[in-house]
Protein backbone atom coordinates (compact mmCIF):
# COMPACT_ATOMS: atom_id res chain seq x y z
CA UNK A 1 0.00 0.00 0.00
CA UNK A 2 1.23 3.34 0.58
CA UNK A 3 5.19 3.74 1.24
CA UNK A 4 5.64 1.34 4.51
CA UNK A 5 3.12 -0.08 5.90
CA UNK A 6 3.76 -2.89 8.37
CA UNK A 7 2.08 -6.01 7.53
CA UNK A 8 3.60 -6.08 3.31
CA UNK A 9 7.26 -4.52 4.34
CA UNK A 10 8.17 -7.97 3.88
CA UNK A 11 8.67 -10.21 0.73
CA UNK A 12 7.91 -13.23 2.52
CA UNK A 13 4.69 -11.63 3.89
CA UNK A 14 3.86 -10.56 0.40
CA UNK A 15 4.03 -14.31 -1.20
CA UNK A 16 2.32 -15.33 1.11
CA UNK A 17 -0.70 -13.50 1.23
CA UNK A 18 -0.53 -14.32 -2.55
CA UNK A 19 -0.10 -17.80 -1.87
CA UNK A 20 -2.93 -17.69 0.57
CA UNK A 21 -5.50 -15.86 -1.69
CA UNK A 22 -6.07 -12.82 0.37
CA UNK A 23 -9.20 -14.92 0.25
CA UNK A 24 -12.18 -12.60 1.90
CA UNK A 25 -15.43 -13.82 2.72
CA UNK A 26 -18.33 -11.85 2.23
CA UNK A 27 -21.25 -12.56 5.04
CA UNK A 28 -24.01 -10.29 5.04
CA UNK A 29 -25.66 -8.92 8.02
CA UNK A 30 -28.06 -6.44 9.15
CA UNK A 31 -27.40 -3.27 7.84
CA UNK A 32 -28.58 0.57 9.00
CA UNK A 33 -29.59 3.71 7.46
CA UNK A 34 -26.54 6.05 6.93
CA UNK A 35 -26.63 9.80 5.76
CA UNK A 36 -23.54 11.73 5.41
CA UNK A 37 -23.05 15.45 5.28
CA UNK A 38 -20.98 16.50 2.29
CA UNK A 39 -17.45 18.40 2.98
CA UNK A 40 -16.28 15.94 5.29
CA UNK A 41 -13.00 13.33 5.48
CA UNK A 42 -13.16 9.94 4.90
CA UNK A 43 -10.69 7.96 7.24
CA UNK A 44 -9.61 4.29 5.46
CA UNK A 45 -8.61 2.01 8.51
CA UNK A 46 -6.04 -0.82 7.31
CA UNK A 47 -7.02 -3.31 9.93
CA UNK A 48 -4.25 -6.04 9.83
CA UNK A 49 -3.40 -8.16 7.64
CA UNK A 50 -4.72 -11.44 7.02
CA UNK A 51 -7.55 -10.54 9.33
CA UNK A 52 -9.99 -8.79 6.97
CA UNK A 53 -10.83 -6.21 9.45
CA UNK A 54 -10.69 -3.13 7.53
CA UNK A 55 -13.11 -0.15 8.17
CA UNK A 56 -14.37 3.22 6.81
CA UNK A 57 -14.64 5.97 9.07
CA UNK A 58 -15.66 9.68 8.13
CA UNK A 59 -15.17 13.08 10.29
CA UNK A 60 -17.20 16.31 9.52
CA UNK A 61 -14.85 19.20 10.11
CA UNK A 62 -18.03 21.36 10.76
CA UNK A 63 -19.38 19.63 13.70
CA UNK A 64 -16.03 17.54 14.51
CA UNK A 65 -17.97 14.69 14.49
CA UNK A 66 -16.76 10.93 14.03
CA UNK A 67 -18.24 8.35 12.82
CA UNK A 68 -16.95 4.79 12.27
CA UNK A 69 -17.34 1.16 10.56
CA UNK A 70 -19.33 2.93 8.02
CA UNK A 71 -19.21 0.53 5.22
CA UNK A 72 -20.35 -2.74 7.38
CA UNK A 73 -23.34 -0.84 9.22
CA UNK A 74 -24.37 0.24 5.43
CA UNK A 75 -23.76 -2.97 3.76
CA UNK A 76 -24.42 -5.48 6.52
CA UNK A 77 -20.45 -6.84 5.64
CA UNK A 78 -17.37 -6.38 6.28
CA UNK A 79 -14.65 -3.71 3.93
CA UNK A 80 -12.33 -6.56 3.58
CA UNK A 81 -8.83 -7.11 3.97
CA UNK A 82 -6.22 -3.81 4.07
CA UNK A 83 -8.16 -0.70 2.81
CA UNK A 84 -5.10 1.29 0.72
CA UNK A 85 -6.98 4.16 -0.78
CA UNK A 86 -9.68 5.99 -1.90
CA UNK A 87 -10.87 8.58 -4.60
CA UNK A 88 -14.35 10.40 -4.68
CA UNK A 89 -15.95 10.82 -8.40
CA UNK A 90 -18.94 12.48 -9.10
CA UNK A 91 -20.44 11.31 -6.01
CA UNK A 92 -19.37 8.10 -6.07
CA UNK A 93 -16.15 6.55 -3.18
CA UNK A 94 -13.83 4.10 -5.32
CA UNK A 95 -12.01 2.27 -2.47
CA UNK A 96 -9.46 -0.19 -3.20
CA UNK A 97 -8.67 -3.08 -0.22
CA UNK A 98 -5.17 -4.22 -1.30
CA UNK A 99 -5.09 -8.31 -0.03
CA UNK A 100 -9.23 -8.45 -0.74
CA UNK A 101 -8.23 -8.15 -4.68
CA UNK A 102 -11.39 -5.78 -4.58
CA UNK A 103 -12.07 -1.96 -5.74
CA UNK A 104 -15.83 -1.34 -3.85
CA UNK A 105 -17.75 1.82 -5.69
CA UNK A 106 -19.93 3.15 -2.78
CA UNK A 107 -22.44 5.96 -2.59
CA UNK A 108 -20.62 8.95 -0.22
CA UNK A 109 -23.33 10.07 1.44
CA UNK A 110 -25.06 6.62 2.18
CA UNK A 111 -21.89 4.38 1.99
CA UNK A 112 -24.21 1.45 0.26
CA UNK A 113 -22.57 -0.53 -2.36
CA UNK A 114 -22.85 0.42 -5.98
CA UNK A 115 -20.69 -1.68 -7.75
CA UNK A 116 -17.46 -3.57 -7.39
CA UNK A 117 -14.40 -4.54 -9.86
CA UNK A 118 -12.65 -7.93 -8.67
CA UNK A 119 -9.61 -10.09 -10.10
CA UNK A 120 -6.61 -7.57 -9.53
CA UNK A 121 -3.46 -9.24 -7.84
CA UNK A 122 -2.76 -6.71 -5.13
CA UNK A 123 -4.47 -3.21 -6.24
CA UNK A 124 -3.06 -0.26 -4.30
CA UNK A 125 -4.66 3.28 -6.15
CA UNK A 126 -7.12 3.96 -8.27
CA UNK A 127 -6.99 7.01 -11.08
CA UNK A 128 -9.60 8.38 -13.34
CA UNK A 129 -8.40 9.07 -17.27
CA UNK A 130 -12.43 9.48 -18.18
CA UNK A 131 -15.47 8.48 -16.85
CA UNK A 132 -15.10 5.26 -18.80
CA UNK A 133 -11.87 4.57 -18.45
CA UNK A 134 -9.48 4.32 -15.20
CA UNK A 135 -5.60 2.81 -14.39
CA UNK A 136 -5.48 0.67 -10.71
CA UNK A 137 -1.43 0.35 -9.77
CA UNK A 138 -0.69 -2.76 -8.24
CA UNK A 139 1.78 -4.87 -5.47
CA UNK A 140 3.41 -7.58 -7.25
CA UNK A 141 3.04 -7.27 -10.47
CA UNK A 142 4.12 -5.87 -13.40
CA UNK A 143 1.19 -4.78 -15.30
CA UNK A 144 -1.15 -1.44 -14.44
CA UNK A 145 -4.56 -2.74 -15.49
CA UNK A 146 -6.98 -0.64 -17.15
CA UNK A 147 -10.60 -0.70 -15.98
CA UNK A 148 -14.09 0.35 -17.59
CA UNK A 149 -15.75 1.96 -14.10
CA UNK A 150 -19.36 1.91 -15.55
CA UNK A 151 -18.73 -1.40 -16.36
CA UNK A 152 -17.27 -2.44 -13.58
CA UNK A 153 -14.94 -4.92 -15.32
CA UNK A 154 -10.59 -4.88 -16.04
CA UNK A 155 -10.52 -4.01 -19.82
CA UNK A 156 -6.74 -4.44 -20.07
CA UNK A 157 -3.17 -3.98 -18.91
CA UNK A 158 -0.17 -1.26 -19.02
CA UNK A 159 3.18 -3.25 -19.58
CA UNK A 160 5.52 -2.04 -17.38
CA UNK A 161 8.90 -2.31 -18.60
CA UNK A 162 11.85 -3.64 -16.33
CA UNK A 163 9.55 -5.04 -14.04
CA UNK A 164 8.36 -8.89 -13.15
CA UNK A 165 5.50 -10.31 -11.16
CA UNK A 166 7.93 -10.96 -8.04
CA UNK A 167 9.21 -6.81 -8.43
CA UNK A 168 6.66 -5.71 -10.12
CA UNK A 169 5.21 -2.28 -8.08
CA UNK A 170 3.20 0.84 -9.02
CA UNK A 171 1.84 3.39 -6.65
CA UNK A 172 -0.06 6.81 -6.71
CA UNK A 173 -0.77 8.48 -9.98
CA UNK A 174 -1.28 12.23 -10.77
CA UNK A 175 -2.16 13.01 -14.29
CA UNK A 176 -0.57 16.17 -16.74
CA UNK A 177 -2.57 16.84 -20.07
CA UNK A 178 -2.10 13.16 -21.80
CA UNK A 179 -0.02 12.19 -19.56
CA UNK A 180 0.17 10.25 -16.12
CA UNK A 181 3.24 9.86 -13.96
CA UNK A 182 3.19 6.85 -11.79
CA UNK A 183 5.76 5.81 -9.01
CA UNK A 184 7.21 2.66 -8.98
CA UNK A 185 7.70 1.43 -4.51
CA UNK A 186 8.91 -1.91 -3.57
CA UNK A 187 11.82 -2.64 -5.17
CA UNK A 188 11.76 -0.34 -7.72
CA UNK A 189 13.73 3.22 -7.85
CA UNK A 190 11.64 5.07 -10.86
CA UNK A 191 8.65 7.24 -11.74
CA UNK A 192 6.81 6.06 -15.35
CA UNK A 193 5.08 8.46 -17.61
CA UNK A 194 2.20 7.11 -19.25
CA UNK A 195 0.29 7.76 -22.40
CA UNK A 196 -2.78 8.30 -21.30
CA UNK A 197 -4.52 7.88 -24.90
CA UNK A 198 -2.14 5.12 -26.10
CA UNK A 199 -1.94 2.82 -22.87
CA UNK A 200 1.91 2.64 -22.89
CA UNK A 201 4.83 3.56 -20.98
CA UNK A 202 6.80 6.20 -23.17
CA UNK A 203 9.33 7.62 -20.26
CA UNK A 204 10.88 6.47 -17.43
CA UNK A 205 13.50 8.51 -14.53
CA UNK A 206 15.54 6.93 -11.58
CA UNK A 207 15.01 8.98 -8.66
CA UNK A 208 16.50 6.42 -5.75
CA UNK A 209 15.84 3.65 -3.68
CA UNK A 210 11.60 3.68 -3.57
CA UNK A 211 10.18 6.80 -3.93
CA UNK A 212 7.15 6.11 -1.87
CA UNK A 213 4.16 9.08 -2.79
CA UNK A 214 3.78 11.60 -5.86
CA UNK A 215 2.54 14.99 -5.89
CA UNK A 216 2.37 17.87 -8.21
CA UNK A 217 2.65 21.05 -7.36
CA UNK A 218 0.70 24.29 -8.68
CA UNK A 219 3.49 24.90 -10.61
CA UNK A 220 3.45 22.04 -12.86
CA UNK A 221 6.36 20.39 -10.67
CA UNK A 222 6.14 16.47 -9.74
CA UNK A 223 7.29 15.56 -5.77
CA UNK A 224 8.73 12.63 -4.84
CA UNK A 225 10.02 11.44 -1.28
CA UNK A 226 11.93 7.99 -1.29
CA UNK A 227 12.50 5.34 1.77
CA UNK A 228 15.75 4.65 1.03
CA UNK A 229 14.67 1.07 1.29
CA UNK A 230 15.99 -1.28 4.58
CA UNK A 231 19.17 -1.98 5.76
CA UNK A 232 20.43 -5.79 4.77
CA UNK A 233 17.48 -5.25 1.31
CA UNK A 234 18.77 -7.14 -1.77
CA UNK A 235 17.72 -4.30 -3.01
CA UNK A 236 20.01 -2.10 -1.43
CA UNK A 237 19.93 0.50 0.99
CA UNK A 238 20.44 4.45 1.04
CA UNK A 239 19.86 7.65 2.18
CA UNK A 240 16.08 9.03 1.27
CA UNK A 241 15.90 12.38 -0.49
CA UNK A 242 12.93 14.41 -1.18
CA UNK A 243 12.80 15.29 -5.42
CA UNK A 244 11.10 18.26 -7.47
CA UNK A 245 10.97 17.00 -11.09
CA UNK A 246 10.21 18.79 -14.64
CA UNK A 247 7.64 16.41 -15.58
CA UNK A 248 7.72 17.71 -19.34
CA UNK A 249 11.71 16.58 -19.34
CA UNK A 250 11.21 13.72 -16.55
CA UNK A 251 14.46 15.04 -14.92
CA UNK A 252 15.45 15.91 -11.49
CA UNK A 253 15.40 19.92 -11.00
CA UNK A 254 16.31 19.82 -6.94
CA UNK A 255 17.40 16.69 -4.52
CA UNK A 256 16.76 17.38 -0.80
CA UNK A 257 18.65 14.62 0.54
CA UNK A 258 17.90 12.80 4.26
CA UNK A 259 19.96 10.79 6.61
CA UNK A 260 20.74 7.22 6.35
CA UNK A 261 17.95 5.38 8.20
CA UNK A 262 15.62 8.43 7.64
CA UNK A 263 11.78 7.11 6.52
CA UNK A 264 10.34 9.52 4.05
CA UNK A 265 6.64 8.82 3.15
CA UNK A 266 3.45 10.92 2.46
CA UNK A 267 4.16 13.54 0.26
CA UNK A 268 0.97 15.77 0.20
CA UNK A 269 -0.06 19.47 -0.80
CA UNK A 270 -1.89 22.28 0.51
CA UNK A 271 -5.25 23.26 -0.97
CA UNK A 272 -3.26 26.00 -3.11
CA UNK A 273 -0.75 23.18 -3.63
CA UNK A 274 1.82 25.96 -2.92
CA UNK A 275 3.48 23.85 0.45
CA UNK A 276 4.43 20.77 0.98
CA UNK A 277 4.37 18.67 3.88
CA UNK A 278 5.61 15.02 4.20
CA UNK A 279 6.51 12.28 7.05
CA UNK A 280 10.25 11.78 8.07
CA UNK A 281 9.28 10.46 11.57
CA UNK A 282 7.73 13.81 12.24
CA UNK A 283 5.65 15.88 10.61
CA UNK A 284 7.73 18.30 8.03
CA UNK A 285 6.20 21.29 5.73
CA UNK A 286 8.03 23.70 3.49
CA UNK A 287 7.00 25.91 0.62
CA UNK A 288 7.33 24.12 -2.78
CA UNK A 289 9.75 27.18 -3.75
CA UNK A 290 12.09 26.34 -1.15
CA UNK A 291 15.65 26.14 -1.31
CA UNK A 292 16.26 23.77 1.34
CA UNK A 293 14.83 21.24 3.69
CA UNK A 294 13.35 23.09 7.11
CA UNK A 295 15.56 23.48 9.88
CA UNK A 296 12.91 21.70 12.56
CA UNK A 297 10.08 19.94 12.09
CA UNK A 298 6.22 21.22 12.04
CA UNK A 299 4.52 18.87 14.23
CA UNK A 300 6.82 16.72 16.87
CA UNK A 301 4.98 14.53 19.18
CA UNK A 302 7.14 12.32 21.31
CA UNK A 303 5.43 8.44 21.33
CA UNK A 304 3.63 8.77 18.27
CA UNK A 305 3.40 6.89 15.38
CA UNK A 306 2.58 9.27 12.46
CA UNK A 307 1.15 6.61 9.54
CA UNK A 308 -1.15 8.94 7.57
CA UNK A 309 -1.75 12.46 6.47
CA UNK A 310 -3.51 14.98 4.85
CA UNK A 311 -4.54 18.73 4.76
CA UNK A 312 -7.99 20.38 4.00
CA UNK A 313 -8.31 21.54 0.98
CA UNK A 314 -10.50 24.63 2.17
CA UNK A 315 -9.56 25.46 6.02
CA UNK A 316 -5.33 24.05 5.73
CA UNK A 317 -6.14 21.95 8.96
CA UNK A 318 -3.35 19.13 9.08
CA UNK A 319 -4.96 15.86 9.68
CA UNK A 320 -2.32 13.05 10.89
CA UNK A 321 -3.30 9.79 11.81
CA UNK A 322 -1.50 7.85 14.62
CA UNK A 323 -1.64 4.38 14.56
CA UNK A 324 -0.88 3.92 17.99
CA UNK A 325 0.29 -0.21 18.04
CA UNK A 326 -1.49 -1.20 15.20
CA UNK A 327 -3.54 -3.37 17.14
CA UNK A 328 -6.61 -1.00 18.76
CA UNK A 329 -8.52 2.06 17.23
CA UNK A 330 -5.85 4.10 15.88
CA UNK A 331 -6.12 8.50 16.42
CA UNK A 332 -6.74 10.98 13.96
CA UNK A 333 -5.44 14.17 15.21
CA UNK A 334 -6.49 17.83 13.73
CA UNK A 335 -4.14 21.22 13.53
CA UNK A 336 -4.20 24.25 12.87
CA UNK A 337 -1.71 25.69 10.33
CA UNK A 338 -0.36 26.67 12.77
CA UNK A 339 0.70 23.74 14.90
CA UNK A 340 -1.94 23.86 17.03
CA UNK A 341 -4.60 20.98 18.35
CA UNK A 342 -7.82 21.28 17.41
CA UNK A 343 -9.76 18.31 17.44
CA UNK A 344 -8.74 14.48 17.92
CA UNK A 345 -11.21 11.58 17.59
CA UNK A 346 -10.79 7.68 17.39
CA UNK A 347 -10.97 5.62 13.44
CA UNK A 348 -10.21 2.36 13.37
CA UNK A 349 -7.32 -0.20 13.76
CA UNK A 350 -4.26 1.22 11.47
CA UNK A 351 -5.43 4.92 10.21
CA UNK A 352 -3.87 5.21 7.03
CA UNK A 353 -5.11 6.70 3.91
CA UNK A 354 -7.53 9.70 3.85
CA UNK A 355 -9.88 11.52 1.21
CA UNK A 356 -12.01 14.28 1.13
CA UNK A 357 -15.12 14.77 0.06
CA UNK A 358 -15.71 18.49 -1.33
CA UNK A 359 -18.36 19.46 -4.07
CA UNK A 360 -18.95 16.09 -5.74
CA UNK A 361 -15.31 14.64 -5.88
CA UNK A 362 -12.19 14.45 -3.78
CA UNK A 363 -8.43 14.51 -3.56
Amino acid sequence: MKKTRGHIRALGLAVLALAMGGCMKWDYGATEEVALPEGGLFVLNEGNFQYGNASLSYYDPKTGRGENELFVRANGMKLGDVAQSMVVRKGVGWIVVNNSHVVFAIDVRTCREVGRITGFTSPRYIHFVSDEKAYVTQLWDNRIFIVNPRRFEITGYIECPGMTMETGSTEQMVQAGRYVYVNGWSYQNRILKIDAERDVVVDELAVGIQPTSLAMDRYGKLWTITDGGMEGSPYGYEAPALCRIDPEGLRIERRFEFGRGDRGSEVQLNGTRDTLYWINGDVWRMPVTAEGLPEGPFLEEAGTIYYGLTVDPIRGDVYVADAIDYQQPGMICRYSAGGELIDRFYAGITPGAFCWWINGGGR
